[in-house]
């Protein structure tokens, strides 16, 4: 079972992440932060990803150390859920559109961190959510899931319709990277023997 629970308990925040890479989609997400829980949701919801989500953070400062910290242990989880990624795709990519929005994003289990980022936010605020902590996210995420990742809004008036774009297909992209390839059974797509 490619599942994994992660726990990180700092002096700023206090947050659990448990998933199951061969889910249904469930999620479940406590993090006081409510447009981070509503684009949690998206990917586990199209990524597949069985997704609890449980986080205590100093919202009375900010949310930028319960989302960056909550990044960061999604992407432990995720490495751990992931194994030695043995006949596994390796690659996935996923465009979506939300009405006048349209993301595309490019996951690579390469094992080393990389994240390039364009979204282009039309404005600075979604709500109560500033707009820097989707790219803080991400940044925390490819970090400790040491993951290669693209993440580009081609197109978009519309701030949440960006965001919501941007974390759709990152969802889409993982669960297609996460599954097994038929033809690759047992081995390691790199021409290393590791990633």
């Amino acid at each position: 079972m490619r599942q994994a629970e992660i726990s990180r308990n700092t002096l700023e925040t206090q947050v659990t992440v448990r998933l199951n890479l061969d889910g249904s989609g469930q999620g479940r997400f406590a993090t006081g932060v409510p447009f981070l829980d509503h684009m949690l949701d998206q990917i586990a919801r199209h990524g597949l990803i069985d997704l609890d989500i449980e986080a205590k953070g100093d919202l009375h400062i900010d949310a930028h150390h319960t989302v960056e910290d909550i990044g960061i242990t999604f992407g432990q989880a995720l490495a751990r859920a992931l194994g030695d990624k043995k006949g596994l795709r390796r690659y996935g990519h996923a465009y979506v559109p939300l009405d006048e929005a349209l993301s595309r994003v490019v996951v690579d289990l390469s094992g080393r961190p990389g994240l390039t980022f364009d979204v282009p936010f039309t404005r600075a605020m979604i709500g109560a959510f500033d707009v820097d902590l989707v790219r803080e996210f991400f940044q925390g995420l490819v970090n400790h899931a040491l993951l290669t990742v693209h993440i580009d809004n081609l197109r978009g008036d519309n701030a949440h319709h960006q965001a919501e774009t941007v974390f759709k297909a990152f969802g889409r992209a993982l669960r297609m990277a996460a599954e097994a390839d038929p033809r690759a059974a047992g081995s390691i797509q790199s021409t290393k023997g590791v990633l």
